[in-house]
């Protein structure tokens, strides 16, 4: 009698969940997960503005989704942690990659721009963090990556808003990594220290701009390799605080 049991069900493709996938860093890493097999599930508040990225990952032959979300709104990131792991597939990487780099004088900030950067670049981060830890505890694996910045080391004239809020987040990440690596959880935190080739920087600071021929400036590329490695690290040697500058880059 010829066996009718069917084959078991293929295991779900793993995810990369990132968090504020722009056109420059936060798309190269998701594109760097998807070359390596991975899910890339990436947002932004507007989700037309991610097409670009999520057409690019498809034409590679790799898999993604575009997520209209704000990574600040609690509803909205339960939400979209609940429907990626039950309709895609279990976030092994989480990404997030808010900036929220405002410059402002003392003098001159608001309460509410104030908060606001806080609320980007610091509660979001801890809020999808949160969500997505819930379910790699479960698993006893995963990994979470934040971006941070310089100002997240010390804080710089005019940046009192972003450094106060990076400061939160790196602090964040610290807890969290202390708390969550001996349940299996890599956290990690990436100090991208100096400008990166973005249309922002080519249009707001050519003179900067043009250090690219020097490889004086980030290449998202190059950003994206080093959050590939820290998420295969072997869990024997897992890095906590890596920092990311060019060459030239004084600090």
């Amino acid at each position: 009698m010829a066996d009718t049991t069917p084959p078991p069900a293929a295991a779900p493709q793993p995810v990369a969940l990132v968090i504020g996938a722009g056109d420059a860093t936060g798309g190269a890493i998701a594109q760097r997960f998807a070359r390596e097999g991975y899910v890339a599930c990436v947002t932004r508040r507007s989700a037309d503005k991610l097409q670009p990225l999520v057409d690019a990952i498809r034409a590679a032959g790799g898999q993604a989704h575009g997520f209209a979300s704000d990574a600040r709104q609690e509803e909205e990131v339960v939400a979209l942690v609940d429907r990626i792991e039950r309709e895609i597939g279990p976030i092994e990487v989480l990404v997030f990659n808010i900036g929220a780099n405002v410059p402002c004088s003392i003098l001159e900030e608001t309460a509410r721009k104030y908060f606001k950067i806080w609320e980007m670049a610091c509660f979001s981060g801890f809020l999808n963090a949160r969500e997505v830890a819930k379910r790699q505890v479960a698993r006893g694996r995963g990994t979470i990556l934040f971006t941070g910045a310089t100002a997240g080391l010390r804080g710089s004239a005019g940046f009192a808003a972003f450094a106060g809020a990076k400061h939160a987040l790196r602090a964040l990440a610290q807890s969290m990594a202390r708390e969550l690596g001996p349940r299996g959880i890599h956290v990690a935190y990436v100090v991208v220290d100096g400008a990166i080739d973005t249309e922002f920087i080519r249009t707001r600071f050519p003179e900067r701009y043009a250090l690219k021929e020097q490889e004086g400036i980030l290449n998202p590329e190059h950003i994206a390799d080093n959050y590939w490695t820290l998420h295969t690290q072997p869990r024997d040697a897992w890095t906590f605080e890596l920092d990311l500058r060019p060459y030239m880059e004084k600090w």
